[in-house]
């Protein structure tokens, strides 16, 4: 998930620095609570299997340019649901960074706007969980509808930033750029839900992680 170089540039770049701080305060609040929850190993863990997963997903997996940006199978739904929102949010962050570090030094000065591009989605993700997952529901249990919701609203949620970084940097010239993107993205659409109930029902198989603290307490309980 990457906004191309040139499109946001100078001064409108700080706006990204805020977004990012923001996101990555709540993203500390989260995993104060999750530590509270299981222990600090139990968030490294997760928090380390997450960061393996997201740079997996953004180097070995296909990924093409389309429009203002990159296409890219994220799978931010499946993180969540399997690891929970702290572990996720920092295996995106984390990942994203090392790709930049190592691999993309070039989507360095970016960083600000894809850490938001990714993050506040999710978070969206996990606030939308907490109304149509009834709070007895397992993650294992879920349904293909409710899968579908979850993967819905966050790789909306990513089209949405980059439609508005976008148009924050260049107006809406580049408009046409913005709707091909948006188009082919929520083409994932189709994918990840199917791969979040395969992935949940594999870990049907796997009850004994229950409690082990490598997985999130909702996957069984």
């Amino acid at each position: 998930m990457h906004i191309e170089p040139g499109i946001v540039t100078g001064a409108k770049i700080a706006l990204s620095h805020a977004t990012a701080a923001a996101a990555g305060l709540f993203g500390l609040k989260l995993a104060a609570q999750s530590i509270g929850q299981r222990g600090l190993l139990s968030l490294v863990a997760r928090s380390a299997m997450a960061t393996t997963a997201v740079f997996t997903f953004f180097e070995v997996l296909p990924h093409f340019p389309v429009g203002v940006s990159e296409v890219h199978f994220i799978l931010g739904s499946t993180l969540f649901l399997i690891l929970g929102a702290a572990p996720a949010a920092i295996g995106l962050a984390l990942g994203l960074l090392i790709q930049g570090l190592f691999f993309a030094p070039f989507d360095l000065p970016q960083y600000g706007m894809n850490l938001t591009t990714l993050l506040v989605p999710l978070f969206a993700l996990r606030a939308l969980a907490q109304r149509i997952i009834a709070p007895g529901t397992a993650y294992v249990d879920l349904t293909y509808r409710q899968a579908l919701a979850l993967s819905t609203a966050y790789q909306g949620g990513i089209v949405a930033w980059v439609a508005f970084w976008a148009i924050w940097g260049q107006g809406f010239a580049g408009i046409q750029g913005i709707a091909t993107f948006g188009i082919a993205y929520m083409m994932v659409v189709l994918i990840e839900p199917l791969v979040d109930l395969a992935v949940l029902a594999g870990a049907k198989s796997l009850r004994g992680l229950k409690g082990s603290g490598l997985v999130t307490p909702r996957l069984f309980a």
